[in-house]
């Protein structure tokens, strides 16, 4: 008698779906190029491109990184890392502006 197999199966995307997703990330691109010459938008210009910025990264890092098919405790590694990183560009940031500043 063998044991049960536990693997945990997820539908990977097709490469078709890579395309797809290229395609996508594409468009969004090709929309900052266009939104850094919309000079009516004025101030509003970096929130928009980090926002789509944001976007693609998500899409990125979903996809083409696999984490939204793997374990989730890569997914939490990845953030966490990522929000220590992101803690500690923002401290040095901040003591350079205030040091230096």
């Amino acid at each position: 008698m063998t044991a049960p197999d536990h693997h945990q199966t997820s539908a990977h995307p097709t490469p078709m779906k890579y395309v797809a997703i290229a395609a996508v990330l594409f468009v969004v691109t090709a929309i900052e190029v266009a939104i850094v010459y919309m000079e009516f938008l004025g101030s509003l210009i970096i929130p928009v491109l980090v926002i789509l910025s944001a976007g693609k990264f998500t899409v990125v890092v979903m996809f083409y990184m696999h984490l939204k098919f793997d374990n989730r405790l890569f997914s939490a590694l990845f953030v966490g890392g990522l929000l220590l990183a992101m803690g500690v560009l923002i401290t040095l940031l901040v003591l350079f502006r205030v040091i230096v500043g």
